[in-house]
């Protein structure tokens, strides 16, 4: 692929004719808002950037949304799809506050389109998400020092998660006590996920206090970015809170088509919005939040990436930056799922009746069934002795889904969410056109290394042995899927192919890393490599994924680059003790 077969930036630059089409003059008409910053996207980062960046009064922040407010006729309780931490399968399965996303079809997976909901609305992904607060292990942000993102080592991230954070067991020396975002543990005490924990630990694995704290690794409680029975997303955490600012505005339903350039500098952008053609000017920096699709899709529509590729299409190339839409990942898992021999499953909440009562409670008081998302417990393991901190991860869930929750359960069931964390499988993202609701061409390229396909047999032959230990004696009936006809290394393979699903984490498409790496897009500053005033900041830049799920890792990113946009010191906890397993061939 051509991701993987360019020149250096420089010598391309200096020797392709298409470098003269770089500098594209913007005229800076006086007529035209401008702004100090303009953030494109209001999603998992794009609020946290408004709210910090808007704390400076001398400063002015535009924040561009592509999907509309998170609330109806002014009411969050009235946009209940969104806030019912239950509710989440509406709006995963729709398009009104979605991206609507699907892949190629996948060679390694039966010729598959994968199906990728992304968030077009205040809060994005974190208004749309399963709410699940995982920071990723420690090891994580020690590679992404590694791969070449300096200064985002462990000791330099800790202290933003912990900054962003209010947890409801209090602060220590992991967790944060007075930051925005409320975390929170679920309350239904289901016998189910304490039959989980318990037989975790029978099958040998450790009781974790915390994943987010001294010990990613073993079976315990989650954390959820549900605060008082509400979905807490980056809206309700860092956005709303900030409206009152006069120095903070806002659009919605504005697509923005092109960063506009002067020369090298980007200068602000062009957005469509109700059916007019507008602009805006940035007077310190364009900040692109759309996350790891949009993003990228942004810079190639505006003539940053590969300029070979952006020919064929007709875009004046203004920098060449092969790396942009390269190095596209993404988690995948699959669900292991069986019977329940007792009558304490969410099926019967699924019914008409049991939800309408669901739903009014949750209307009224905030509480009850509709008041969390149920994936309450969970946890992260070694697939063998000798890997050096959890590769995979579990969400145990005591109901059955079919399609994304698309198709109701028919049985009393439970199932655990199960896939690798640190997959070899890399893809890439490319326009389909230079039309900017065209959505890109998407190849995560799943299941093409035969560590994956390992991997992925692991486990399900892991989460067979924790289900059939004795704390599901009560509780286990038939295995539903893969079911008892799946049980040799073949068959669990095409069961992988046919029914591994996105856990909904694509990320990494503008990579963060040093000015000689030829697929870094932005430095450790989120800078644009050879471009001015123009940063991006989101799931995007991650080198590499994280050991987990993707919504804390964002908010994270999002608070460190505020400091280093604002021109503060990046915050520094040295020294923090991190669990280390015991380790043998």
């Amino acid at each position: 692929m051509a991701c993987f077969s360019s020149s250096s930036r420089l010598m391309y630059s200096l020797c392709n004719p298409l470098f003269h089409h770089r500098y594209i003059s913007t005229v800076v008409n006086k007529s035209t808002p401008s702004y100090s910053y303009v953030i494109v996207g209001a999603g998992s980062a794009g609020c946290v950037l408004a709210s910090r960046l808007s704390e400076n009064p001398s400063d002015s922040v535009l924040l561009l949304e592509a999907g509309p407010k998170d609330k109806h006729l002014g009411s969050t309780r009235l946009s209940w799809k969104i806030h019912m931490p239950a509710a989440l399968t509406y709006n995963l399965c729709d398009d009104r506050y979605n991206w609507f996303y699907h892949t190629l079809p996948q060679a390694h997976m039966d010729d598959r389109v994968m199906y990728w909901p992304r968030g077009r609305v205040w809060g994005g992904s974190s208004s749309l998400n399963a709410m699940v607060y995982i920071r990723g292990h420690a090891e994580d942000y020690n590679r992404w020092q590694r791969e070449g993102a300096d200064g985002w080592s462990y000791d330099h991230c800790l202290p933003y998660f912990r900054k962003a954070q209010t947890h409801e067991l209090g602060p220590d020396r992991y967790r944060g006590g007075d930051g925005p975002l409320h975390v929170s543990r679920g309350k239904t005490q289901n016998p189910l996920h304490r039959a989980f924990i318990q037989a975790g630990q029978q099958a040998g694995y450790p009781y974790t206090e915390d994943m987010n704290g001294f010990q990613q690794e073993g079976v315990g409680w989650m954390d959820m970015t549900i605060h008082k029975g509400q979905r807490w997303s980056t809206a309700s955490a860092y956005l709303r809170p900030a409206l009152s600012r006069p120095n903070l505005s806002t659009e919605v339903r504005c697509m923005v088509t092109r960063v506009l350039f002067d020369g090298a500098h980007a200068r602000g952008v062009k957005y469509l919005q109700n059916g007019q053609i507008k602009k805006v000017f940035a007077e310190k920096e364009v900040i692109l939040s759309g996350g790891a699709i949009n993003s990228p899709q942004l810079l190639l529509l505006s003539g940053v990436g590969n300029a070979d590729e952006l020919k064929t299409l007709d875009i004046p190339v203004v920098q060449h930056l092969p790396g942009v839409g390269c190095n596209l990942q993404d988690h995948l898992e699959l669900y292991v799922q069986h019977a329940c021999t007792q009558p304490i499953t969410l099926y019967r909440a699924q019914k008409p009746f049991q939800m309408l009562k669901i739903g009014l409670e949750w209307l009224l008081k905030f509480t009850g069934y509709g008041a969390t998302a149920h994936l309450e417990s969970g946890g992260f393991i070694r697939s063998r002795p000798d890997v050096p901190h959890p590769d995979i991860q579990f969400h145990f869930l005591p109901s059955q889904v079919i399609d994304h929750g698309r198709v109701s359960s028919k049985i009393e069931a439970f199932q655990v969410h199960v896939g690798p964390m640190r997959s070899t499988s890399v893809g890439w993202l490319k326009l389909k056109s230079k039309d900017p609701r065209d959505h890109p061409i998407l190849q995560p390229n799943y299941l093409s290394t035969e560590t994956d396909v390992l991997e992925f047999r692991e486990c399900v032959k892991l989460t067979r042995e924790i289900f059939a230990q004795k704390g599901f004696d009560e509780f286990r009936g038939p295995e539903v899927q893969p079911g008892p006809a799946v049980q040799s290394d073949a068959e669990i393979d095409a069961f992988v192919r046919q029914k591994a699903d996105s856990a909904y984490h694509p990320s990494c498409t503008c990579k963060m890393g040093r000015a000689e790496d030829r697929l870094a897009v932005v430095s450790p500053e989120l800078r644009v490599f050879g471009l001015e005033g123009l940063r991006v900041v989101d799931a995007s830049v991650m080198p590499s994924m994280v050991s987990g799920n993707l919504n804390a890792p964002t908010i994270m990113i999002a608070e460190k680059a505020a400091d280093t946009i604002k021109g503060l010191p990046s915050l520094h906890d040295p020294g923090v003790p991190v669990y280390q397993p015991k380790r043998h061939a």
